[in-house]
C-alpha cells in the first residue's frame, strides 16, 4: 500500500510541476506587432468601422496567451483581406468592458463576423488563417 502511495504521489507531484511550466511558458509568449491593415477599435470608432462592411473583430486581452497565439493568424488573414473590402479590427476586453458584455464575450480570444453592424458568425479560441478565410467568404 505504502508503495502505491508514493507512486501516486510522485505522478500528482510531476503533474503539477508540468502544469506550472505550461502556464510560465504561456505567459512569456511575446506579443506580435499588429499588421497595418488591422484596426485598432475603441468604444469611440467601433461602432463607425463596422458600418457598410464586412469586418471580423478580434476580442482579445494582453495577458490571453491563446490571443497571443492569434495575433501572427490575423496579421496573416489582414495581409491576405488588404485589397479588399473586408477588414480586420481588434478590440481589448479589459480596456473596453462595455462592448465585451454588448456581444456576451465569455472567453477569449472570441472572434465575430459582422456585416454592416450585424453580427454574423462567431469563432472562438484559436483557428487557422484557412478556417477564418472560409468563414468569411460565406459574407
Amino acid at each position: 500500500m505504502k508503495i502505491v502511495l508514493i507512486v501516486l504521489g510522485a505522478l500528482v507531484l510531476g503533474f503539477i510541476v508540468l502544469i506550472i511550466m505550461a502556464k510560465r511558458r504561456m505567459k512569456n509568449i511575446p506579443t506580435v506587432k499588429n499588421h497595418d491593415a488591422i484596426v485598432t477599435l475603441n468604444d469611440k470608432n467601433f461602432n463607425q468601422q463596422l458600418k457598410g462592411r464586412v469586418m471580423l473583430v478580434d476580442f482579445w486581452a494582453d495577458w490571453c496567451a491563446p490571443c497571443k497565439m492569434m495575433a501572427p493568424i490575423l496579421n496573416d488573414v489582414a495581409e491576405e483581406l488588404k485589397d479588399t473590402s473586408t477588414r480586420v479590427g481588434k478590440i481589448d476586453v479589459e480596456r473596453y468592458q462595455s462592448i465585451a458584455q454588448r456581444y456576451k464575450i465569455r472567453g477569449i480570444p472570441t472572434l465575430i463576423i459582422f456585416k454592416d453592424g450585424k453580427e454574423m458568425n462567431r469563432i472562438v479560441g484559436v483557428k487557422q488563417k484557412n478556417a477564418i478565410l472560409n468563414e468569411l467568404k460565406k459574407y
